[in-house]
């Protein structure tokens, strides 16, 4: 067992690069069944989930060369399999990616019922709609997904809620059946338009990508034989804006797309933190203790679920009274218990928080809820007085590449140390 060590407080200061986009990744990796050819992925983030899904592929007959420790090459041409391992499959969430790429290269596609972070109920039934309207059967019994078709025919599908995994799954199983397909009420996240460039640059015909209404026309065969690039983790970067602000520190985070970073941008400076954008990269830093505010997650182009609990740190150290409305995931604030133990005042009700800043936290044995949970409590750590231990990082490391190097270089004190469960 492993758990980070972290001594405060200390102000981050430094430069940071980003790494390219987990949620982008963990789509276009399944992606490349769909080619019946080779395709090399530049950019990667050399994460747990990335390496596990990767696994799953080879299983499924399909080649992997790692090039370098973000590059990889990946031959499908000669597919054996079309059901993955049960067992891989539930270690995270993002593995139902795999039933659009396999019912549309092979017709059929068997999966385990995803797993990943504990964030409430987390339906699939957008996806299993849009399926069935290409014209898939779908089975869900016995702890498994099962869908199969004779051939899959294109169709108008309307979303009944905005759904990034549904929108970049129906895409997924539709950009090889026959005739053009329209999804309308899509979602709009950066990751789904690298999702389509990606495919587009394979072969595909995708139309829309970043608006709410897509359209694939179907083609025969995707061949490949082309390198990409993943666009860089808007989330990551989130990630280290907001650290710069808990930590009263002076970031510059270099290789990132300043205009996805927009959301957070605006509420940093809401409260009173300072950013300097500027192409791609972009300083953030602490000049006065920060004020409070309301956050409501939204899908993009609103504030991210993905960075609500590392906006509920600089929350808690803010004066004044702030609210956060998740809209997003039921069991998201599962981490403020835990900042609790730091000395935070925080109370939830429901899908809301009520945050009463405190002038200080205090080093505290805390857990890792959930992948960016657990990316919070080690922003907490270095604004905090004392040590703080974090526990559960296999939920973090599935998200985010080295972090505690990164948070190192910084200046942070984190120490990754192996210990015994008693």
């Amino acid at each position: 067992m492993e758990k980070l060590v972290i001594t405060g407080p200390t102000p981050l200061r430094g430069d940071v690069t980003i790494s390219g986009a987990k949620n982008a990744a963990v789509a276009i990796i399944p992606a490349t069944i769909l080619i019946n050819g080779v395709c090399t992925i530049e950019n990667l983030p050399n994460i747990s989930d990335v390496k596990t899904y990767f696994e799953i592929l080879e299983t499924l007959g399909i080649k992997v060369t790692w090039i370098n420790r973000h590059t990889a090459q990946v031959d499908s041409r000669n597919i054996t399999s079309s059901s993955a391992s049960i067992e891989m499959t539930r270690k995270f969430r993002a593995s139902y990616y795999l039933i659009g790429a396999l019912l549309g290269r092979c017709g059929k596609a068997k999966v385990g019922l995803p797993g990943g972070c504990n964030l409430g109920p987390r339906p699939i039934d957008q996806h299993i709609k849009g399926f069935e309207a290409l014209g898939a059967k779908v089975d869900t019994s016995n702890g498994t997904i099962t869908a199969t078709c004779d051939k899959l025919k294109a169709n108008s599908i309307y979303m009944d809620i905005v759904s990034v995994g549904a929108t970049m799954n129906v895409i997924l199983a539709s950009v090889l059946a026959e005739g053009t397909t329209t999804i309308d009420n899509a979602a709009k996240e950066p990751h789904i338009v690298d999702l389509a460039n990606f495919l587009n640059t394979m072969g595909a015909d995708i139309r829309g990508a970043g608006t709410d209404v897509i359209k694939i026309n179907g083609v025969k065969e995707l061949k490949g034989n082309a390198t990409y690039s993943i666009v860089p983790d808007q989330i990551e970067a989130g990630t280290f804006m907001l650290a710069a602000i808990a930590s009263k520190g002076d970031i510059t985070i270099h290789n990132c797309i300043t205009k996805h970073l927009e959301p957070v941008t605006a509420k940093i400076i809401e409260i009173g933190g300072n950013v300097d954008a500027n192409g791609d990269h972009v300083r953030v830093w602490w000049s006065k203790r920060t004020t409070k505010a309301n956050v409501k997650t939204l899908p993009y182009p609103g504030f991210p679920t993905d960075l609500q609990s590392q906006m509920g740190v600089c929350l808690s150290l803010s004066s004044g009274t702030s609210i956060i409305n998740e809209s997003i995931w039921d069991s998201r604030f599962q981490y403020t218990q835990e900042l609790n133990k730091m000395g935070a005042k925080i109370t939830t009700s429901g899908k809301t928080a009520i945050f009463e800043g405190v002038e200080n936290l205090y080093g505290a044995p805390v857990t890792s809820t959930d992948l960016r949970a657990g990316a919070a409590l080690i922003i907490a750590g270095t604004a905090a007085h004392g040590v703080t231990e974090v526990f559960n990082l296999h939920h973090i490391d599935r998200g985010y590449e080295n972090i505690e190097q990164k948070f190192r270089n910084l200046g942070a004190k984190i120490e990754r140390v192996k210990y015994t469960e008693e």
